[in-house]
This record gives structure tokens, C-alpha cells and sequence, in this order.
């Protein structure tokens, strides 16, 4: 199965950098890596230059122009780009442990998306935290002493720990989620109708329940480490409120501004090279 991981950035170089050098670090590369920029300025454009030259996975950059906070758009972009069967959506600044891309293999289930976890790293360690320290169990852990990092019980990866159901839309988070590709095209994608932060993951999600997808969770695999940045501004939190007030009252599951509104044309530029992926 091929595994497309959409990352999704918006003026941090910095850590997207760490995030990318986490995925190329994977025990298992994934197909191809998306970059879903929703209009960075040239600094990240050169930052990506490399990697936008890597053959092992292919890397692709997908940028729209700044127009406010339009992470819906900018990830239905990023799909149209992907060439995998299944979609990890991961936060350009949540770095993946070294397994995140084969857990997220083993636990991608017919009928179901999974919802994966996080740990948060904290704003005195943040800049100076990288995949390097989650691959070594005496460093992370060092972190943890130190109060430098929280939710640190997902620290530990046990391979075997079932899986479970869960319902609702408590704890959910986009920065780490699996779906297969077919599912968010059923769906159309995300509700472009969300401009400004919150709560678009959590209407994608109520339409994926509508269309009858279960959610899966695991709390020690699939982990990533969340770098801490200043909250995004919430001026259009009341009228995505709303939006997700009327999805939740509502048996639809497809959205009319999604990715069927968009030209594949859209996707930006890719780097066409063969690669290693899971098998």
C-alpha cells in the first residue's frame, strides 16, 4: 500500500525542516511527501529546494497564495496531489517518531480513519528539539523529567497495544490522522466554507462518521511531538462554530466547497522519480 504524507506549513521553516528530516528518518519511507503550504513567503520555498530534489521518497511542494488561514483549501490541494492509496496528515511542526509511517501502515483498516496521538514539547525546548531526541529513550525521557515535554506517557512505543473505537469528536486533532484516499474523495475532501482557525478538522470528521467511517485510536503508536507555537488568531472561531453546529445537525457527508471545486491543475509541481515505500 502506498502511504502519502500531507504536511501542512505556513511560515516555519524552521520546523518543517525538522518535520521532513523526521520523515526521511522513517523505519519505513512513505511513497511520497506533500508539502501543503498555505502561502509561505520564499523563505520556506528555499528551504525546500534540497529536498524538492530528494528521490527517496519523492518530495512535492503545493502552495497557494496567502490569503488568511485556509488550511481546508490548502490540504484538498495537497490531495489532489497525492499519488498513495492512504493519506497521513501530519502539522508542519509535529515531528513523527522513527515508526510513524509504518504504524501508520499496519493500523490503516478498511472502514475506519485513524486518529493519531501526540506529544507536546514545550516552549523552552522547542527550538532546539529534533527527531534525533525522540529516537533515543534516555533523551526523551530527559525531556520528560524536566517538565520540557507533556502527554509524555504516549513516549513509549509498544507495538502489540490493541487498537480501540472510539466516538464523538473529543480529542480529535488533525495534525496526525490516517485515511484512505477513496474516503476523503467520498467525502469531498475538507469544507473550504472554514477560513481562519478551528474547527474544520472536526467537520470533516463528523462527515466521515455520516458516511458510515469508524475512528480508530491507538495511545503508543503513530506518536508525533508537537513543537509549541504562539495560538493562531481565533477572530473566526464563532462563524466556524456554526458551520460545524450545522454539519453536527445534519446526516450529509458531502461538503459543496471541497475538493470537486478545485482544478487538479491546482496541485502544484512534483519531482517524478522512483522510490522505496512500504510494501
Amino acid at each position: 500500500m502506498k502511504i502519502s504524507v500531507i504536511v501542512t506549513t505556513y511560515n516555519r521553516p524552521d520546523a518543517l525542516k525538522k518535520v521532513l528530516d523526521g520523515l526521511l528518518a522513517q523505519t519505513c519511507l512513505p511513497h511520497e511527501i506533500i508539502v501543503a503550504d498555505d502561502g509561505s513567503g520564499p523563505e520556506t520555498r528555499q528551504m525546500l529546494v534540497p529536498y524538492l530534489a530528494n528521490e527517496n521518497p519523492i518530495i512535492k511542494h503545493v502552495w497557494q497564495p496567502d490569503n488568511g488561514f485556509r488550511l481546508a483549501q490548502i490540504r484538498n490541494r495537497a490531495i489532489l496531489a497525492c499519488q498513495g492509496e492512504y493519506l497521513v496528515i501530519l502539522d508542519g511542526d509535529c515531528i513523527p517518531e522513527k515508526h510513524f509511517v509504518s504504524d501508520h501502515h499496519d493500523l490503516a483498516e478498511q472502514g475506519a480513519f485513524f486518529q493519531g496521538k501526540r506529544v507536546l514539547v514545550n516552549e523552552g525546548a522547542a527550538d532546539q528539539f529534533d527527531h534525533r531526541d525522540i529516537s533515543s529513550l534516555i533523551r526523551v525521557m530527559s525531556f520528560a523529567l524536566l517538565a520540557k515535554i507533556s502527554n509524555w506517557h504516549h513516549i513509549v512505543r509498544i507495538p502489540f497495544f490493541p487498537s480501540r473505537t472510539k466516538t464523538g469528536l473529543s480529542g480529535l486533532r488533525g495534525c496526525n490522522m490516517g485515511i484512505f484516499k477513496k474516503d476523503a474523495e467520498a467525502v469531498n475532501g475538507f469544507n473550504h466554507e472554514f477560513i481562519g482557525w478551528g474547527r474544520e478538522d472536526a467537520e470533516f470528521v463528523t462527515r466521515l462518521y455520516n458516511y458510515g467511517l469508524k475512528r480508530k485510536e491507538n495511545p503508543f503508536r503513530a506518536i508525533c511531538y508537537h513543537l509549541w507555537h504562539k495560538e493562531n488568531p481565533r477572530d473566526r472561531l464563532a462563524d466556524n462554530d456554526a458551520l460545524l453546529a450545522h454539519c453536527c445537525n445534519s446526516d450529509d457527508y458531502f461538503c459543496t466547497q471541497g475538493l470537486d471545486s478545485l482544478d487538479v491543475a491546482d496541485s502544484g509541481g512534483t519531482i517524478d522519480r522512483e522510490e522505496k515505500a512500504c510494501d
